[in-house]
Parts: structure tokens; C-alpha cells; sequence
């Protein structure tokens, strides 16, 4: 047992540490409270975006096209037409280039505006929100286009067909009984099977063999050519063991070794 002055003075200091931790714990919470916004406002303030690039404009889009002096371009109104993807009525351009060699149309999306300048002879491409990612897309392609056509009705497009393999051959020939309009030339392929493949020229398109294994096409819509051309490559596509195979203007193929059992 204590003394009783001793038992008072103890129970004081008790008290008083008591007091002071419940004082220091109120200003922890006090302080915690106040620093929470100051955290948070931080934290919104150090957030950023994924990229922090500036949206880069069309190398491509950006760049006039010049039009040749014998080439002629009309940008027609704009109709209001159906959007295939998404069924909405928005309004599109059509453009017409016509040269020596023909005449080629092609629609422009709705955000892509142009300038011809009648007197320099070029074309301008622009896009009404260049930070959009698909008009960026749509501002290179449709200037690609638009210098394929010009190039097509002025100079024009060839493909040239090369045929590899043992009794390989390609002649073109006239199928009166199997011709879609008049004078239609027909591409008659040797290709190993035990029939010969007879491949009707498009509305558009001339074929022919300068040599029994090569085979020239030439047109002015580039889209039409390639799409021939793949047609007859799709009957011996070029294989990697031997190389064998029907090629398309420069195409190579890697050859791999024999599987050996």
C-alpha cells in the first residue's frame, strides 16, 4: 500500500497522461481530416492521359496533289446517300477525273473537304477534326485514291502474272459462247490440272502473254486489276518447298527446307 499523498500524486499524473494523449489524438485526426482534400487534390492534379503526343497530321493528306494538264477533275454536290455501316443519310461528294484513257468516279466521306485550285492545277485534302484518329485514317487513304485515279486515266495500271512450274502456260483466247459482252478476251490457264482454266477479262481490262508464261494486265481502275489478278493467283498460289506457283509483279516467297521422316 501507498502512502495516501503518494496514491493522490500518482492518480494526478495518471489523469494528466491521459488527458494529453486524448489531446494529441483529437489534433492527429484533426490534422489527417484536414491533409485528405489536399492529398486528393494532389493526386486529380498528377493524373495525366495514356499519351501525352500531339496528334500528328496526314504525311500524305497534307501534301497538294498536282494535276496533269491533259487530266480534268469535277467535285460534284453533295447527295445525300445511306451509309452502309451505320444507316445513317449524311451527305457525300462524288469526284469524276477524266483523262485520255477514261473516266473514274469516287465518293468522299462527309468530313473530308477539298480545294481545287483550277489555275495551279492542284488539290488540297483537309478533315474537319484532325484529332479524330478514323478522319486521319480516311485523310491518307482517300488521297492515295484520288492519285490512283489520276494516275489511271492518265497514264494507267499494269500487273504483270508470272507463271512457275513444269508445263506452266497462259494464252488469251476468244470464248464467243462463254463472253458477258461483246469482244470479251478470255485468260486460258495450264496449270497441271486435267483441264484448262478459263478466266473471263473484266469490262475494262486488257490481258495479254508477251510469253507463254507471262501474262500483262492493264486498266485504269487499280482496285479492278488487282482484284483480277488475284483471282488467277488464287488457282496456284506460290508454295515455299519448290516455289512453284503463279506470282504477281515482284512477289518473292521465302523457301523452306524438305521435311525430312
Amino acid at each position: 500500500m501507498f502512502a495516501p499523498r503518494r496514491g493522490q500524486a500518482l492518480a494526478r499524473a495518471a489523469g494528466c497522461s491521459v488527458a494529453a494523449a486524448a489531446a494529441s489524438a483529437t489534433r492527429t485526426t484533426t490534422t489527417s481530416r484536414m491533409a485528405l482534400p489536399a492529398i486528393s487534390v494532389a493526386s486529380q492534379q498528377c493524373t495525366r492521359a495514356f499519351s501525352a503526343t500531339t496528334a500528328q497530321n496526314s504525311k500524305l493528306g497534307r501534301t497538294p496533289i498536282s494535276i496533269p494538264p491533259n487530266v480534268e477533275l469535277t467535285i460534284g454536290e453533295p447527295i445525300i446517300k445511306k451509309d452502309p455501316t451505320t444507316y445513317l443519310r449524311v451527305p457525300r461528294r462524288t469526284i469524276s477525273v477524266q483523262g485520255p484513257l477514261g473516266q473514274l468516279q469516287l465518293t468522299m466521306p462527309p468530313f473530308v473537304h477539298l480545294e481545287h485550285d483550277a489555275n495551279s492545277r492542284r488539290l488540297s485534302l483537309s478533315v474537319e477534326n484532325r484529332q479524330l484518329a478514323q478522319q486521319r485514317e480516311m485523310w491518307g487513304t482517300m488521297w492515295a485514291l484520288i492519285n490512283r485515279h489520276i494516275i489511271g486515266v492518265s497514264e494507267g495500271h499494269t500487273a504483270v502474272l508470272r507463271l512457275v512450274g513444269i508445263g506452266y502456260r497462259a494464252t488469251v483466247e476468244e470464248r464467243p459462247e462463254l463472253e458477258t459482252y461483246p469482244g470479251q478476251k478470255f485468260v486460258v490457264l495450264k496449270l497441271g490440272f486435267n483441264h484448262p482454266v478459263e478466266m473471263g477479262v473484266p469490262k475494262g481490262i486488257s490481258a495479254s502473254t508477251p510469253q507463254p508464261t507471262r501474262v500483262l494486265l492493264e486498266g485504269i481502275d487499280r482496285e479492278e486489276l488487282m482484284t483480277f489478278a488475284a483471282s488467277i493467283r488464287r488457282w496456284r498460289r506460290p508454295e515455299p518447298y519448290k516455289g512453284k506457283g503463279i506470282f504477281v509483279n515482284e512477289e518473292t516467297i521465302k523457301l523452306k527446307q524438305k521435311k525430312i521422316k
